[in-house]
């Protein structure tokens, strides 16, 4: 049921102060700080505001165990309005995943794996039979709108001995569906040398900051070719902290090299969201801003960043008359101590804490995590 209610006293991302007045689901207005309006005030003196967060690399199908977890428990409940999962589900179970958006708060999108037996299993692409072209065109064409891309886990685990074949084939997809893929880079075989050229302009790489021997870094913290070609030609870099896949090292590296992302998501799913080193996208957050990354870049890349490439620029805004899509969050001078996915730590000066959303027309407050 949607609630005509005033966020009083919220910090814009120009740093202004103002109430944002919410009418029916939508911004009805933006008033100077402290004026009247009707319906229900939420005191929210020192929070700031920005467009809702978007996630774009989650794990949202809890059927597929260790890595799933329930829609909202990785959405709203850690400051998250919309989330794409990153291949959870092939076509064999993407109508599932679909259907599970219904009965959410949180706006669900997702990657196509391209084995259609998705996460069941974690050498998904171990064979290539579990590539099935027709099925996958059949449930990207199904669930057009939903599915936004294809996802591909280039790694030794996933594909064992089959090499870049998986990805040529995804590639292939791709182009006839004229989607975009996301690929997930890893462990090698097959090296990062042969994986990164294949990308084309407007895919992702994930896991980009991974701390492991086949990353985009030499021994000397310097970007490889490769990489510095795939950015030239407009590949995307996502972080997809995960587990596994974050290293505050290669972070520091590159930095160091004028690297910077493009998107910052979390790779969550119900172990490292309760146990880590993950928790939730402020935990991330905080994260890149003790690297020294401006709050400003650190927010647009879970706003207007990601709501350009899903080719839906009002998810990154905050309008007048447009549906109100909010993240509400806190920034104190309260330090924290944060893990990578290497076990190493460093201790923040600052602790971002997600706070609350506005979705579907309510205020819903974020779920106190430990």
């Amino acid at each position: 049921m949607k609630q005509d209610f005033l966020l009083r006293g919220v910090i814009f991302p120009d740093g202004e102060t103002a109430d944002l007045e919410i009418r029916d689901g939508l911004i009805a207005g933006i008033h100077s700080s402290g004026a009247a309006a009707g319906g229900e005030v939420v005191d929210c003196g020192g929070l700031h505001v920005s467009s809702g967060w978007i996630d774009m690399h989650v794990h949202a199908f809890p059927e597929f165990e260790p890595y799933g977890d329930s829609v909202d428990a990785i959405g709203v409940d850690c400051g998250v309005t919309t989330i794409v999962d990153a291949g959870s589900c092939g076509a064999d179970r993407i109508g599932e995943l679909a259907a599970s958006a219904e009965n959410a708060s949180t706006r669900l999108l997702a990657f196509l794996n391209i084995s259609r037996i998705g996460l069941q299993r974690t050498d998904e692409l171990s064979k290539l039979d579990w590539i099935d072209r027709d099925a996958a065109v059949r449930a990207a064409r199904e669930h057009a709108g939903f599915v936004v891309g294809l996802k591909a886990r280039i790694s030794r685990s996933v594909v064992l001995g089959n090499g870049t074949e998986p990805l040529r084939r995804a590639v292939a997809l791709a182009e006839e569906l004229k989607l975009p893929i996301m690929t997930h880079i890893g462990s090698g075989p097959p090296p990062i040398e042969e994986v990164m050229p294949l990308l084309r302009q407007g895919d992702i790489v994930t896991h980009y900051l991974n701390g492991k021997a086949n990353n985009l870094f030499d021994e000397q913290g310097r970007p490889l070719p490769v990489l510095v070609d795939a950015i030239k030609r407009g590949v995307r870099l996502d972080v997809g902290h995960g587990t596994a896949s974050f290293s505050f090292e290669t972070a520091e590296q590159a930095k160091a090299a004028g690297i910077s992302f493009d998107t910052i998501s979390t790779d969550i799913y119900r172990g490292n969201r309760l146990n880590g080193p993950v928790y939730g996208m402020d935990s991330v957050l905080t994260k890149f801003l003790t690297l020294g990354y401006p709050l400003k870049d650190v927010v647009e890349a879970v706003t207007v960043r990601p709501a350009a490439w899903l080719n839906r620029p009002e998810l990154g805004r905050i309008r007048v008359g447009e549906p109100a899509n909010l993240t509400l969050f806190s920034l104190e001078d309260v330090p924290s101590v944060l893990t990578d996915s290497e076990g190493v730590t460093r201790t923040s000066k600052q602790t971002l804490k997600a706070e609350g959303v506005v979705v579907n027309g309510q205020y819903l407050a974020c779920q106190v995590r430990a």
